[in-house]
């Protein structure tokens, strides 16, 4: 995105490209937020699957269209309408928890979430080494073919490829949404919670407190994981002399790439045994924490130079990855285990929305504050991109504390939810 917005000869200065960004990044969440609830509640009405697979159709068509754009308001334009007809996220976080058994459950939502996180962490990597292909693969591709005309085409359709053969996929996926008679049938109950969490009552989402309580960190942690996102690959390719590390496209996609491995090993060997054993609260707050020491040192990588910099950059992405996931699984589990199957959809509808609202606030506000700190470098309090840091960790504080009582409420029953 950063030599995107680079090509489309908007930006006045080097510095300012980050702002810029920040809005292009935004535009899919803004897109998702006024949507979510809608496709929720359609997830309710007919089904996962048709909701699901629409989804993914939309992202065949306009992610290779975003490939296409030569403009910046075109670019912002394919995203927007991208996000609100992409109803993915609700219907698919829905469909894990229905479509595993109760002790599964917890790793039905660290796939999805480690598929959204390697996705995230993939995506750079492709653009990273896909995009501009005219320049750094001249003996395949000429100036003269439409990859040269289009020089960020080629990782779209290698996206858009994907989820072709995703959508396909979907054929032999089944439904899970079936209506009963007796409501009974889908309670069930988690380990690790009280039996109030896996038995929830019939009652308004706005009124269930269980439910309610965890939206607040979840909306930070969403802001902090987006910021997160952002920050990393603009501070990475950013100069020297403005704070950054002077990493190349490839240098950052190989970094996120290692990460996104890192990431997926842990979710599918070894998180289910840090749920099994502290559960989806403890395990929460206890990432949380991780994150905000391993954030601090970022501005410190400055320092190093050759391979101490890529080992430290490299363990450092890993690590807030790990605890990335860990802190959103856990709180993605604890709000589809308060409320019913046939308020499931909407009730993601309702988080989907909301922490798109945030998601789509952070790309615009790190994008402006690391503007801001490129252009600040001699400050006394905080100087450059430190402040970029400072700020990050502040809202992943919040995000722990209220993952702590009064703020999040706990069922209060004989037995004690870890």
């Amino acid at each position: 995105m950063y030599f995107m917005i680079r090509d489309f000869h908007i930006a006045k200065t080097e510095e300012d490209i980050g702002s810029y960004a920040g809005f292009l990044a935004s535009s899919y969440m803004i897109g998702r937020a006024f949507s979510a609830i809608f496709w929720g509640t359609v997830a309710d009405r007919i089904g996962r699957k048709p909701v699901i697979v629409f989804s993914i159709f939309s992202v065949v068509v306009f992610n290779t269209l975003l490939g296409l754009c030569t403009e910046y308001w075109m670019a912002i334009a394919t995203r927007l309408v991208l996000g609100s007809l992409n109803g993915l996220l609700a219907p698919i976080k829905a469909y894990a928890v229905e479509v595993c058994r109760t002790e599964h459950q917890a790793l039905g939502l660290s796939i999805i979430n480690t598929a959204w996180g390697f996705g995230l962490v993939i995506g750079p990597a492709l653009g990273g080494y896909l995009a501009q292909p005219a320049e750094k693969y001249p003996e395949t591709f000429s100036k003269e073919s439409i990859f040269g005309r289009f020089p960020y085409l080629l990782p779209c359709l290698g996206v858009s490829l994907f989820a072709t053969l995703v959508l396909i996929s979907c054929i032999w996926m089944p439904e899970t949404m079936h209506k009963h008679k007796n409501p009974q049938m889908d309670r069930r109950t988690v380990k690790g919670l009280p039996s109030d969490w896996g038995s929830p009552r019939k009652k308004s989402l706005l009124q269930n407190w269980q439910w309610m309580s965890t939206m607040v960190s979840c909306c930070f942690f969403a802001l902090h994981d987006t910021a997160y996102s952002e920050i990393l690959s603009l501070w990475a390719v950013s100069d020297r002399k403005y704070g950054g590390l002077s990493f190349s496209s490839e240098d950052i996609g190989a970094v996120l790439a290692v990460a996104g491995a890192s990431l997926l090993v842990y979710q599918l060997l070894i998180y289910h045994w840090v749920h099994k054993f502290l559960g989806p609260v403890i395990s929460s707050r206890v990432a949380s924490a991780l994150s905000i020491l391993i954030v601090s040192t970022f501005p410190f990588m400055t320092y190093l130079s050759g391979a101490k910099l890529s080992f430290a950059l490299c363990s450092a992405a890993m690590m807030i990855s790990i605890v990335g996931i860990t802190a959103s699984t856990g709180i993605c589990l604890l709000q589809n285990n308060a409320v019913l199957q046939e308020q499931r959809g909407t009730a993601n509808g309702i988080s989907t929305t909301a922490t798109s609202f945030f998601k789509a606030i952070a790309p615009i506000g790190a994008g402006i504050l690391f503007s801001w700190a490129q252009k600040h470098q001699d400050s006394t309090f905080f100087p450059g991109d430190q402040v970029v840091f400072l700020v990050m960790n502040l809202v992943q504080l919040l995000g722990l504390i209220f993952l702590f009582e009064p703020f999040l409420v706990l069922p209060k029953v004989g037995e004690e939810c870890r």
